[in-house]
């Protein structure tokens, strides 16, 4: 899994995931044009309350440009893969500081998100052999805990 198409295909795959991949014309801020969310959501429908558990991203945004995805090929799959997965990828708690800091633009690593890490997400700059099965576990554990998330909030609406 080093493409976007390919991650796309595989986050796809999983159960009750609505991509979004907003263009010109959809009515979309032209920053997101070129980006991935993934979202569960198996009526197809963008939850309100709820943000997307993965996305991918082509360019830096403001206040994010750590990464520098302004290079040629560069993107970064960010991840809300739970505090359990944060741990044990960066040795830290979400809110706590990280006893080394690796540079957020390094590519094929697994990395504390540089602007959403403080919630527990992570993130990697183009993921290529190292970190292929470490990036599909991480969005497997995210849309996990996204539909559980989803469940919940079902379950206690329908009560």
């Amino acid at each position: 899994m080093t493409t976007m198409d390919e991650i796309i295909s595989f986050v796809d795959g999983l159960d009750g995931v609505l991509t979004i991949r907003p263009a010109p014309g959809d009515g979309s801020p032209e920053i997101s044009w070129g980006d991935t969310f993934f979202h569960y959501a198996p009526d197809g429908v963008v939850p309100a309350a709820a943000q997307p558990f993965a996305t991918i991203v082509t360019k830096d945004y403001p206040g994010d440009e750590a990464s520098r995805l302004d290079r040629a090929d560069a993107f970064r799959v960010n991840i809300a893969a739970g505090k359990e997965a944060f741990v044990r990828w960066t040795g830290h708690a979400p809110r706590e500081p990280a006893a080394t800091e690796v540079d957020p633009s390094t590519p094929d690593t697994v990395i504390a998100h540089p602007a959403y890490g403080a919630v527990g997400w992570l993130a990697v700059v183009n993921p290529g052999g190292r970190t292929e099965a470490a990036t599909r576990e991480l969005l497997r554990a995210a849309h996990h805990l996204a539909r559980s998330r989803h469940e919940r909030r079902t379950e206690s609406t329908t009560r």
